[in-house]
């Protein structure tokens, strides 16, 4: 069979341009790749933006900035920074916008950490003896039950980790896949240095800084 060639419009492009903030040309690319079809084409490009954000994790943020974001009639506040490597893209819309999101984001989902790397030992060790007592429990075999832990623990970072959350105002892209596509889009390292969330009525907050990666020179 021989190969066809697909005809993309411009109102295409556009589109998925709108709908993920990729370059005009990497949404052309991947609309191509996909055949037309724009839900693989968005996949594609999510994925584009995951394996540019890894090869970026090692490059310094030293700007950014912090925003605060007020919700539920003033009932809840957060204070997030957000750090990338240049002033010039601190002041873009595009992380701007980022920054609010993710601050929005942390007022109505309440993570605990940023990454997974930032759970304590104390809570990997309590969570995790509490799910294999649970397998155990159930009489299943010691191999069987250590699956079903490593099942509860990644449904445990999703809960409490803010990378993993998937995001509010879209629940088929988690907080890493957003930060990931404005990497890809701004081209700069991006990441999520530490936030604070207060609620009227609580006792404490929720205070996370995330630790330095420790990444290797290449």
């Amino acid at each position: 069979m021989g190969t066809s060639t697909v005809n993309i419009s411009a109102a295409q492009v556009k589109e998925l341009r709108e709908k993920t903030g990729a370059p005009m040309m990497d949404c052309k690319q991947a609309l191509n790749d996909a055949k037309g079809d724009m839900e693989q084409a968005v996949v594609i490009l999510r994925k584009k933006g995951v394996a540019s954000m890894q090869k970026k994790a090692a490059r310094m943020t030293s700007e950014g900035s912090v925003a605060s974001y007020i919700h539920a009639g003033g009932k809840i506040g957060v204070l997030v920074e957000v750090n990338c490597e240049s002033d010039f893209v601190a002041r873009t819309e595009d992380f701007k916008e980022l920054v609010h999101d993710i601050a929005m984001h942390v007022a109505a989902s309440d993570p605990k950490f940023i990454r997974k790397e930032d759970v304590t030992a104390e809570d990997l060790a309590r969570e995790k003896g509490i799910y294999l007592a649970q397998a155990k429990a159930s009489g299943k075999p010691d191999h069987i039950a250590e699956k079903m832990v490593a099942g509860k623990m990644e449904k445990f970072y999703e809960e409490v980790c803010l990378y993993e959350q998937p995001f509010i105002k879209d629940q088929t892209v988690s907080i890493s896949q957003l930060i990931a596509a404005k990497i890809g889009k701004l081209g700069e390292n991006i990441t999520v240095r530490r936030f604070a969330r207060f609620k009227v009525g609580d006792v404490g907050e929720t205070i996370a800084i995330s630790k330095p990666s420790e990444t290797k020179e290449e």
